[in-house]
């Protein structure tokens, strides 16, 4: 049945993200900007609601109280195409960074390029950097936007070793806004590289932001420390929930070095 269930989510779940940007083409490319972001957000919405009924996982995502007015740097842990999806329509005027060869998929590319996202040429990392800065500085200056960053780049398996990247860092000195870091472990339910949707509950949290003005060194380890603590508890709880997922490696291992049997 998991097996029918995950195929099943996946063939719908890429169907609807087919049908829908096509059907609603036309309202979001004649809408202003603030009133066409409705059709990513419906989408997430309903992808989550898809998730739901079809892969039978919950989506619980906490602490909205906690993500501040106005621009801020929002920094999920990435595992999962979940935590690419599930965040933005909490946010009024989120802002992505993403590879500039996503910009020439038809309709794809068209509908990132109308909400301003940034692209970004990787073929020179220092270059890249400093061109990601002066154009979120430059769509932050026009309006209060929320920069989507995973600090730790690539998305890594739930319990792995924190890998967090130097681009936050720069991003957090040099554009003097607060950062909210998100837990979560939605790899165990969605995970990288497999097909699988394993049923229970997603649990997500927005942390308390980080305020600006902190030197690097301490903006990175509140930062690694805050998110880190978190996702352990988050994992602690689904190991032990009644509807536990099975455990990759490295979650297994990260739960021994937690003294959870």
């Amino acid at each position: 049945m998991l097996y029918i269930r995950s195929l099943a989510f996946n063939f719908v779940f890429y169907l609807s993200l087919i049908v829908q940007m096509i059907l609603w083409t036309p309202y979001y490319f004649l809408s202003p900007r603030d009133r066409a972001w409705f059709v990513p957000k419906f989408w997430s919405r309903t992808s989550m609601w898809l998730y739901k009924v079809i892969g039978r996982t919950e989506s619980e995502i906490t602490g909205t109280e906690n993500l501040p007015e106005g621009s801020f740097i929002l920094a999920p842990k990435h595992q999962s195409f979940w935590d690419t999806i599930a965040f933005f329509p909490y946010l009024k005027d989120p802002l992505y960074i993403l590879k500039r060869e996503l910009t020439w998929i038809p309709f794809f590319g068209w509908y990132i390029m109308k909400m301003r996202m940034i692209p970004v040429d990787r073929g020179s990392r220092s270059k890249a950097l400093k061109a990601v800065i002066a154009a979120t500085r430059a769509e932050l200056a026009r309006n209060p936007r929320q920069l989507i960053i995973y600090p730790e780049g690539t998305r890594r398996a739930p319990g792995d070793e924190p890998a967090y990247k130097y681009g936050i860092v720069e991003l957090y000195s040099q554009l003097g806004v607060p950062v909210v870091p998100v837990a979560h472990v939605a790899g165990l339910y969605w995970p990288r590289r497999k097909f699988l949707r394993f049923p229970g509950t997603i649990k997500a949290r927005f942390l308390p932001p980080i305020p600006p003005g902190l030197d690097k060194e301490e903006f990175m380890r509140r930062l690694i420390g805050e998110t880190e603590a978190a996702c352990d508890a988050f994992l602690i709880e689904a190991a032990g929930s009644d509807n536990a997922p099975p455990l990759p490696p490295t979650a297994a291992k990260r739960l021994a070095e937690l003294g959870v049997a």
